[in-house]
């Protein structure tokens, strides 16, 4: 049993992504947080931290139950992390736009900018 791990190594043995080098360039761009703090792929992670990592625009976040240097199947993966991440909104909660009546032009300035706002942007 190790003491610490490679942050990218940990990523990708519990199948967060497909590839460890998926896994390093998560780390590069800021994708991976490690008790709040943004990691390099090299920084060590030990049992008890909390891992976010960045995926297709959400966060998961993950507490470190076991340190795993190996990828392993999805079931022994799931055993060594603790998932914290809150739901997902359903699409029709996150789609909240409303609906502007036909043949009324274009959006206002205003109109424009509470569309964005409702959007997230």
């Amino acid at each position: 049993m190790v003491d610490s791990l490679r942050v990218d190594v940990w990523v990708w043995a519990v199948r967060c992504t497909k590839t460890r080098s998926a896994a390093t360039a998560a780390c590069r761009a800021g994708h991976v947080r490690v008790n709040g703090q943004p990691a390099k792929a090299a920084q060590s992670l030990k049992v008890g931290d909390e891992v976010r990592v960045r995926l297709h625009g959400f966060d998961r976040i993950l507490m470190v139950r076991e340190l795993l240097a190996k990828r392993v199947g999805a079931e022994l993966a799931a055993k060594a992390y603790e998932d914290r991440t809150p739901a997902r909104p359903t699409p029709m909660e996150a789609q909240q736009v409303p609906i502007r009546d036909r043949g009324t032009g274009r959006p206002t300035k205003r109109d424009r900018r509470e569309i964005d706002r409702l959007r997230g942007r």
